[in-house]
């Protein structure tokens, strides 16, 4: 429809809404029982806030003090420097090894989890004790935190990157089965219906009907984790499950502070590039081909 067609459209809805309220004027006004309960809402929220800041201690001097402290040192940290070329090669090699443990993590997760989200969708598994039972086991992997895994998994195979990998592929497999799951419930019926009546069986509807429609979606969701988890194999390598974390962490401890800023600006740098790139591809999975 043009714009010059629109224009009588909402001048009709706008005198239809006038002739409603002059008929009926407390119509798009909330009741004051409504009110009264959306006050005691906010107030309760609110009340929840101060108490969580007065039993976590929180002290506006504090903060004052902290910030000036961090002031200091980000006037330590410039410039950034990482001392030596043999030093900037070491931290480059911990980058690229941060970067190839949030691959493989992730797209191992991402094959781990599309059948588990399949086995978790509803409308494919109708079953309510299988449904239930990979709904639950998809919650516990997903409670525990990257961090926790990483601790787990280096503690039972050693210090290096495959502990790093197995941890990823354990706190994400979780969330790509949920995410997956609700892809494919959310998928449109009448693929699969159409598929039926031809005398396929729910397997071919499954592989023609629904995995077309749900496979750029789960593949926007894998290329957008593979950019998040790249932070997040930064952080578990500071436990000991290799990439640029560990030097960091070393770094700080022994307060080189520039190169802990050069450190930082790698690690920004990287995630911003894998940031783009993945945005493109994305945009070219779900069909945009107009991105930039």
């Amino acid at each position: 429809m043009s714009a010059a067609a629109m224009h009588p459209v909402r001048a009709q809805a706008l005198a239809d809404r006038v002739a409603l309220e002059a008929r009926h004027p407390d119509i798009f006004r909330p009741s004051p029982w409504a009110r009264a309960r959306a006050l005691m809402v906010v107030g309760a929220l609110a009340s929840l806030l101060v108490y969580g800041l007065w039993v976590l201690e929180f002290s506006p001097l504090r903060m004052i003090v902290g910030l000036g402290r961090l002031g200091e040192f980000m006037v330590h940290m410039i410039p950034p420097s990482t001392g030596t070329w043999t030093k900037f090669w070491i931290y480059l090699h911990a980058l690229a090894e941060t970067v190839a443990i949030a691959f493989l993590g992730v797209f191992t997760a991402a094959a781990l989890a599309l059948p588990l989200g399949f086995l978790a969708a509803k409308n494919v598994v109708p079953n309510a004790v299988i449904h239930f039972l990979s709904r639950r086991m998809l919650d516990t992997v997903r409670g525990v935190d990257e961090l926790i895994w990483a601790l787990i998994w280096v503690s039972v195979v050693g210090l290096g990157p495959f502990a790093g990998v197995l941890a990823l592929v354990c706190a994400n497999v979780g969330a790509f089965g949920k995410l997956f799951s609700e892809a494919i419930e959310a998928a449109d019926r009448k693929a699969v219906e159409g598929i039926a009546s031809t005398g396929g069986a729910k397997l071919h509807a499954v592989r023609f009907g629904l995995l077309p429609q749900v496979l750029p979606v789960m593949a926007a969701q894998v290329l957008y984790y593979f950019e998040s988890n790249t932070r997040s194999a930064t952080i578990i390598g500071i436990v000991g499950a290799g990439g640029i974390g560990l030097h960091l962490a070393e770094q700080i401890r022994v307060l080189e502070y520039q190169h802990v800023s050069a450190l930082i600006l790698m690690i920004l740098v990287t995630v911003a590039v894998i940031d783009m790139v993945s945005t493109r591809l994305r945009f070219a999975l779900i069909g945009d081909r107009g991105a930039r």
